[in-house]
C-alpha cells in the first residue's frame, strides 16, 4: 500500500506541475496577483496613524501590500532571478490573488456586501474561511518577518486593524501575536532570520545555491503547515456558509499541503502559477459532482478527485498516509524523487 500511497499523492498534484508546463505557461499580467501594480511597494506606503503604521487587512489591495512589502523587502537579501521570480514567497500572493480571483474571499453568507463587484469589491469577508485562513499565512509571516529584522529598525509600531466581528479569532501586532501564538511566530521568524544569514553568502555566490534553496524551503514550509494547523479548528464554523462540495473542497486543499510541503515544492513564481493553473476557477455549488463537473477542464475534475481521495486516505489511516510520506520524503533525494514523480505521472 506504500506504492498505492505514493500514487495517490502524485496523481494529486501530478495534472497540476507538467501539463501546464507544456501548455499555457502563464507570462505578462496574468502571471501577477490582481491589482499588484496597485498594492503598497512598502512599509512608508501604509497609513500612519499615532504614531503606528495601521494596516486593514480585510482590504484586499492593503493585504496584497503586506505581501509585495515582503517581497520587495526579502528581494534584497540575494539572487532571486530576473524582477524577484525566483523568490519562494510568491506562492503566499499567488494562492490570494486565486482566492480573490474566483470570489473565496466575499461573503459566502450573502449578508453583507463584502467582496462583491457591486458592492464592495476590495473587501475580504471575516465569514470567509478561505479569508480567515490566509491570515495566517500573511500577517502572522509579515509580524514574524518584522521581528526577524527583514524591514530593519522601524520607527513605529505596527498596528492590525480588527473586523466587524470575531475579534478575538485573530491578533494584531508583533506582542499581541507573540502572547498569543507563540509557536507560529517562531517558525515565521525562523525562516525569515534564516534569509537573513544567508544574505552575504547568497551574494558572495551570485545565486541563491540549490543547498540554501533546500533549506529555506523547508523552514518556509515548516511555517506554512503550522500556519494552516493552526487555522483549520479555529475556522470550522466558517465552512458552514460554504457549499458542501467548497466546503470539502477546502479542507481537502489544506491537507494536502501537508503532502505537498514534504516535497519542499518550490514555491517560485513560475512554478506557483503552473502548479495553479489547474485549481478551480470558481467556486464549487451544490450540484458541482465530481469527476464530471462540466464547466472544468478533466485535469481540474482530476485534481479535486485525487485530493478528495487523499484526503479520506490519510484520514481512514489516522494520518499514518502522511507519516509514511514524510518519511520518504526526509531526505533530499527523497525529495527529489518526489518532485520528479509528481512531474513524471503527469506527463504520462
Amino acid at each position: 500500500s506504500g506504492i498505492h500511497t505514493l500514487l495517490v499523492v502524485t496523481l494529486t498534484l501530478s495534472p497540476v506541475t507538467a501539463t501546464a508546463q507544456s501548455e499555457n505557461f502563464v507570462t505578462g499580467e496574468d502571471a501577477y496577483p490582481p491589482l499588484w501594480d496597485l498594492a503598497a511597494q512598502n512599509l512608508q506606503d501604509f497609513s500612519v496613524k499615532d504614531g503606528k503604521i495601521v494596516i486593514n487587512a480585510w482590504n484586499y489591495q492593503e493585504r496584497l501590500g503586506v505581501y509585495k512589502s515582503l517581497l520587495n523587502a526579502s528581494a534584497k537579501l540575494g539572487a532571486f532571478g530576473p524582477q524577484n521570480s525566483g523568490n519562494i514567497l510568491w506562492g503566499l500572493p499567488l494562492q490570494h490573488g486565486w482566492q480573490f480571483r474566483t470570489g473565496r474571499l466575499a461573503d459566502p453568507s450573502g449578508v453583507t456586501s463584502c467582496g462583491y463587484e457591486n458592492g464592495e469589491p476590495l473587501c475580504q469577508s471575516v465569514r470567509s474561511w478561505w479569508s480567515c485562513m490566509n491570515y495566517y499565512l500573511a500577517i502572522i509571516p509579515f509580524l514574524g518577518a518584522v521581528e526577524a529584522g527583514l524591514f530593519g529598525q522601524l520607527p513605529y509600531e505596527i498596528e492590525i486593524l480588527p473586523p466587524e466581528e470575531h475579534k478575538d479569532d485573530f491578533c494584531y501586532s508583533v506582542k499581541d501575536c507573540w502572547s498569543r501564538m507563540p509557536k507560529l511566530m517562531d517558525d515565521w521568524k525562523a525562516y525569515f532570520e534564516y534569509l537573513l544569514s544567508t544574505e552575504h553568502k547568497a551574494v558572495r555566490s551570485a545565486t541563491f545555491t540549490s543547498f540554501y534553496l533546500d533549506d529555506a524551503l523547508g523552514l518556509m514550509w515548516k511555517a506554512h503547515t503550522t500556519s494552516i494547523a493552526y487555522g483549520l479548528p479555529k475556522f470550522r464554523d466558517r465552512l458552514k456558509y460554504l457549499s458542501d462540495p467548497e466546503a470539502n473542497f477546502g479542507v481537502d486543499w489544506a491537507n494536502a499541503v501537508d503532502f505537498i510541503a514534504a516535497t519542499h515544492f518550490c514555491t517560485d513564481l513560475p512554478t506557483t502559477n503552473n502548479f495553479q493553473a489547474f485549481l478551480p476557477q470558481r467556486m464549487l455549488v451544490e450540484g458541482d459532482v465530481l469527476p464530471s463537473i462540466s464547466d472544468f477542464s478533466p485535469q481540474q475534475n482530476r485534481v479535486l478527485v485525487s485530493l478528495r481521495a487523499l484526503h479520506k486516505a490519510n484520514k481512514s489511516t489516522g494520518g499514518l498516509l502522511l507519516k509514511l510520506w514524510q518519511k520518504a520524503m526526509s531526505t533530499e533525494a527523497g525529495r527529489k524523487m518526489g518532485r520528479k514523480l509528481i512531474e513524471s505521472l503527469a506527463s504520462s
